[in-house]
């Protein structure tokens, strides 16, 4: 097995991180729940003054320590949904911010799991040593309802492969949605950061009912568009509680982020990983279109895919049940490195790689007859055992940085040598 340096910090499942998010009656303001909404509404907008006052202390008091402006937070959920509640008079302020109250609720969002990273170089490279590069991890947190949800960890990786995150901010917040959002579209939305909330201390959450259930496994890639400019562009699953489809994230700045449902047939699966720039002028992505091999798909949009070629199909015992890709793959002088991940006897998975050529993407070069990563005794005990799994490395230097989960419970951190990586493959590949 490939020699892999892992690095002693792990992240686990931490249910003192909460931050207010939409409680979910207003997020489908339509239909039924319209009815039940304008009513809680008139409800409140009925009580006395006095005993608004006196209820909106009580929240107050209750919530104010444990979370940043917290009445910023409930003014601007109450301008979110005042377009639904039908108001023909303007409401006191604590009025407002009571109703604002009513529409959120706390939520532990990493109380079950952290798990399935990815990582991508930071926008910020400023003030750092030589040698050294800043990194933004993707994590999937789980928390209650086993809702799935999106975190990021700034961090910084030394020239002498020493790694450490930025510490968290006491308060989390949620990434909030912008004011001609209609969620129950399920079209493209966007969020911003607040302002005053850091990257390492801000959530995304579900706002479609395409998500409901889940934002799962990003995988970011940096985006080199042909004129130079760069982009980060991730795809994810949204789970609905029933079905699924690949949405794209994508944002210049960490600041802005606009989620798009991707159109066309290979948008019904899951796992779909970007090409870091387009190949003889197409957008390239990894897809598992029918749960069990790897395909190549192009597309002359970035939001709407179809069909795509048989890439891959699984050879090696430890891959047979199915393979899939581990995130971007990463463009080296040899070709394109996709680390896949393979599902082998008793439902356990590993970690592999394999090659693709450079100018022909569809063309695999070598593959790894042999795991690079599995789960090792100690590592096998979680929510799912027996799995290890990422949505995406990156290079450093001459090594691979892999952030990877164990048993869908907590993330881990290794380096891979690429020379190792490469040795370890066999050539040709039939």
């Amino acid at each position: 097995m490939t020699r892999i340096a892992q690095h002693e910090l792990r992240l686990h499942a931490d249910p003192t991180r909460v931050v207010v998010r939409p409680f979910h009656l207003a997020w489908q303001a339509s239909g039924p729940d319209l009815e039940r909404v304008q009513r809680l509404a008139r409800e409140i907008i009925a009580l006395d003054p006095r005993t608004v006052r006196a209820e909106l202390a009580v929240v107050l008091r209750d919530f104010a320590d444990r979370h940043r402006q917290i009445e910023r937070v409930f003014q601007d959920r109450f301008d979110e949904i005042e377009p639904c509640l039908g108001l023909t008079t303007p409401l006191r302020r604590e009025t407002q911010l009571l109703i604002g109250a009513y529409f959120c609720h706390e939520y532990s969002y990493a109380a079950a799991a952290v798990m399935n990273p990815s990582v991508v170089r930071h926008p910020d490279q400023s003030g750092l040593e030589p040698g050294s590069i800043r990194i933004l991890l993707s994590l999937r947190a789980v928390g209650e309802g086993h809702i799935s949800t999106i975190a990021f960890r700034e961090g910084v990786i030394t020239a002498s492969r020493e790694m450490y995150l930025t510490p968290q901010p006491t308060f989390a917040t949620a990434a909030m949605a912008g004011s001609a959002v209609n969620p129950v579209t399920d079209d493209t939305v966007t969020l911003h950061r607040q302002s005053d909330s850091s990257l390492s201390g801000t959530v995304i959450f579900p706002i479609t009912e395409a998500q409901r259930n889940g934002l799962e496994d990003l995988r970011l890639v940096e985006f080199e568009g042909e004129d130079g400019s760069r982009e980060w562009i991730g795809t994810y699953t949204a789970y609905s509680g029933r079905d699924i489809r690949s949405e794209l994230l994508q944002t210049d700045d960490f600041k802005d982020f606009t989620l798009t449902p991707i159109k066309g047939g290979a948008g019904r699966n899951k796992g779909m990983a970007l090409f870091s720039r387009k190949i003889d002028g197409q957008f390239c992505m990894i897809g598992r279109q029918d749960g069990k091999n790897l395909y190549l798909l192009r597309s002359d949009t970035i939001d709407h895919w179809e069909g795509g070629e048989l890439l891959l199909e699984p050879r090696y015992p430890w891959e047979l049940v199915q393979i899939g890709n581990c995130g971007a793959p990463i463009e080296l002088d040899e070709g394109w490195l996709v680390l896949t991940h393979g599902v082998g006897a008793m439902r356990k998975y590993a970690v592999g790689a394999m090659l693709l050529d450079k100018q022909n993407p569809s063309i695999v070069l070598a593959r790894t007859s042999n795991p690079i990563l599995s789960a090792a005794d100690e590592d096998r005990e979680g929510y799912v055992p027996n799995v290890v799994y990422t949505c995406g490395a990156i290079r450093v230097g001459e090594d691979i940085f892999l952030p990877y989960g164990v048993a869908d419970s907590s993330v881990c951190f290794a380096f891979v040598a690429i020379a190792d990586v490469l040795a370890a493959m066999d050539y040709p590949v039939s």
